[in-house]
């Protein structure tokens, strides 16, 4: 049995020496968020339940209480909790490694000419997997505390080729600086640079594991995905079972996946398939349209609504800064259809008729809002993803 250590340490190169030396030791890392308030902290700290804590002086100390990890962990890491309480998910080693290989792999990553950038919170998986996949693959990579955009460019001038991001972060650095960006925690915009690739993963895959290039979907090597009831054997990729347009949960297998949750039922269903939660479907392109999270539909009047769709839409309007759709319940209709709304600096409050007009142009007319509320900002995690349960 081993030892969980939590890293209460900001990020630079210490981090990765700190992983190193706790790995080589047999014991496992558990990641914190120096940015937590202290309640939220201690919320983080009851699920994952660390026998030691490695503190920003580089001290170590013992906690009581701790709970044992297995021989072959790595990782315990929490979830974001958009939807409540966070989960403390398990990596082994053999998962950080495929996980960093089909990565690796994909990207055609060469460690004598690249260099990858950290700068994402080592607290979650988008930035952690950077470190971890440097370390697996011996690839350079620069460590940051946390995304500042004149950082990120001068990291870019000293070699740095590969990067994570968020697409809030994309929005605020030139993106030909880089060889490739990937990008994750929230939706991608419409139209990006080529050099660009959407990602779709969580913590429990070890970040991203599908990929879109604006050319179509790639599922990274070892991993198989199905829509809807997997089958118990066989492949279920957007090259094999699903067909176009059929809509269902996502289940994932493979070896980058978790072993499973700290102090939690196995989750897991008959075959070794990972439920996601998430609801999508491909395209006849081959694309992985995600539509959202199975506990976020809104059902109004009988029929479904997912908000990233409609979230998309009015996005895209010059005077809405920030966007997220929710239901509202309705004595009529079971649930009506809200946007919450940020509006843009300079803009007045969008009229309820415009938004409907421009929802009901690309989707069905029970999409569109019947409401509007105006907020002075989101909820959000630190990767971005609005707090729906918040709101």
């Amino acid at each position: 049995m081993g030892r969980l250590v939590a890293l209460a340490l900001p990020g630079g190169p210490a981090y990765v020496d700190a992983i190193r030396r706790i790995w080589d030791a047999g014991d496992a890392i558990a990641p914190l968020d120096g940015r937590l308030p202290t309640a939220e902290l201690e919320r983080v700290m009851a699920v994952l339940r660390p026998g030691a804590v490695l503190e920003a002086d580089g001290a170590i100390r013992t906690l009581t209480g701790g709970e044992p990890t297995e021989p072959e962990d790595a990782l315990v890491i929490a979830t974001s909790g958009t939807s409540g309480r966070p989960k403390a998910a398990i990596h082994t080693t053999a998962s950080v490694e495929a996980a960093a290989l089909a990565t690796s792999k994909a990207l055609a990553v060469d460690p004598a000419a690249d260099r990858w950038l950290a700068c994402l919170p080592l607290a979650h998986i988008g930035g952690l997997a950077v470190v971890m996949r440097s370390i697996v693959t011996e690839t350079p990579v620069e460590v940051h505390d946390g995304f500042d955009a004149g950082a990120v460019l001068d990291a870019a001038t000293r070699g740095a080729t590969l990067v994570s991001l968020v697409t809030r972060a994309l929005a605020q650095i030139p993106a030909e600086v880089f060889r490739l960006i990937l990008i994750g925690g929230a939706a991608p915009p419409a139209h990006r640079p080529a050099n660009v690739i959407a990602t779709y993963g969580m913590t429990e895959t070890g970040s991203g594991v599908v990929y879109d290039a604006g050319q179509g979907t790639r599922v990274l090597d070892g991993l198989e995905l199905a829509i809807g009831r997997p089958p118990r054997s066989g492949v279920g990729t957007a090259s094999g079972a699903p067909e176009p347009g059929r809509e269902g949960e996502i289940h994932l297998r493979g070896p980058m996946l978790f072993r499973g949750y700290r102090g939690l039922p196995d989750p897991f269903t008959a075959g070794g398939w990972f439920p996601t939660g998430d609801v999508g479907s491909f395209d006849a392109d081959g694309r992985l349209a995600v539509v959202g999270r199975r506990g976020d539909v809104i059902v109004t009047g009988g029929e479904k609504v997912w908000p990233e769709p409609v979230e998309r839409i009015l996005a895209a309007r010059p005077d809405i800064a920030q966007v997220a759709v929710v239901g509202r319940p309705d004595p009529d209709w079971g649930h009506r259809v809200v946007a919450v709304v940020v509006v843009q600096p300079g803009h007045r409050v969008p009229a309820l008729g415009d938004l409907r007009d421009a929802v009901r142009q690309e989707l069905p007319p029970w999409a569109a809002p019947t409401a509007i509320e105006v907020r002075d900002d989101l909820p959000r995690t630190s990767l971005g993803k609005v707090r729906r349960k918040l709101l």
